[in-house]
Protein backbone atom coordinates (compact mmCIF):
# COMPACT_ATOMS: atom_id res chain seq x y z
CA UNK A 1 0.00 0.00 0.00
CA UNK A 2 2.88 2.28 0.47
CA UNK A 3 4.50 1.49 -2.73
CA UNK A 4 1.35 2.49 -4.42
CA UNK A 5 1.30 5.63 -2.60
CA UNK A 6 4.42 6.59 -2.97
CA UNK A 7 4.49 5.62 -7.14
CA UNK A 8 1.46 7.34 -7.53
CA UNK A 9 2.74 10.24 -5.57
CA UNK A 10 5.83 10.85 -7.76
CA UNK A 11 3.90 10.08 -11.07
CA UNK A 12 1.69 12.55 -10.41
CA UNK A 13 4.79 15.30 -9.65
CA UNK A 14 6.32 14.13 -12.59
CA UNK A 15 3.36 14.41 -14.46
CA UNK A 16 2.56 17.86 -13.29
CA UNK A 17 6.52 18.91 -13.87
CA UNK A 18 6.22 17.27 -17.74
CA UNK A 19 2.78 19.56 -18.44
CA UNK A 20 3.94 22.72 -16.75
CA UNK A 21 7.78 22.25 -18.77
CA UNK A 22 5.69 21.63 -22.24
CA UNK A 23 3.39 24.90 -20.96
CA UNK A 24 6.12 26.82 -20.47
CA UNK A 25 7.87 26.01 -23.61
CA UNK A 26 5.15 26.59 -26.04
CA UNK A 27 4.06 29.81 -24.49
CA UNK A 28 7.45 31.62 -25.34
CA UNK A 29 7.26 33.89 -28.26
CA UNK A 30 11.18 33.78 -28.52
CA UNK A 31 13.15 33.15 -31.61
CA UNK A 32 16.51 31.02 -31.43
CA UNK A 33 19.04 31.28 -34.19
CA UNK A 34 21.39 28.73 -35.36
CA UNK A 35 23.89 29.48 -32.72
CA UNK A 36 21.48 29.38 -29.95
CA UNK A 37 20.71 25.87 -30.39
CA UNK A 38 24.63 24.93 -31.08
CA UNK A 39 25.33 26.70 -27.86
CA UNK A 40 22.52 24.70 -26.00
CA UNK A 41 23.28 21.07 -27.45
CA UNK A 42 26.70 21.79 -26.98
CA UNK A 43 25.85 22.48 -23.52
CA UNK A 44 23.65 19.23 -22.69
CA UNK A 45 26.11 17.10 -24.47
CA UNK A 46 29.11 18.07 -22.60
CA UNK A 47 26.90 18.13 -19.30
CA UNK A 48 26.17 14.69 -20.24
CA UNK A 49 29.89 13.85 -20.84
CA UNK A 50 31.01 15.67 -17.46
CA UNK A 51 27.75 13.37 -15.60
CA UNK A 52 29.38 9.89 -17.09
CA UNK A 53 33.13 10.97 -16.32
CA UNK A 54 32.73 11.55 -12.94
CA UNK A 55 29.50 8.84 -12.74
CA UNK A 56 32.91 6.75 -14.02
CA UNK A 57 35.31 8.02 -11.48
CA UNK A 58 33.17 7.00 -8.66
CA UNK A 59 32.39 3.43 -10.16
CA UNK A 60 36.45 2.91 -10.44
CA UNK A 61 37.52 4.39 -6.90
CA UNK A 62 34.74 2.06 -5.30
CA UNK A 63 36.05 -1.24 -7.28
CA UNK A 64 39.71 -0.39 -6.79
CA UNK A 65 38.85 0.45 -2.65
CA UNK A 66 40.01 3.81 -2.46
CA UNK A 67 36.14 4.42 -0.68
CA UNK A 68 37.19 1.90 1.85
CA UNK A 69 37.62 2.88 5.44
CA UNK A 70 40.42 0.18 6.31
CA UNK A 71 42.88 1.87 3.83
CA UNK A 72 45.86 3.17 4.93
CA UNK A 73 47.86 6.37 3.19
Amino acid sequence: MKLTLLVAALGGILLAAILLSVRVWFGMDAQMTGHGWFAMGLGVVLSIVVGAGLMALVFFSSRRGYDDEDREP
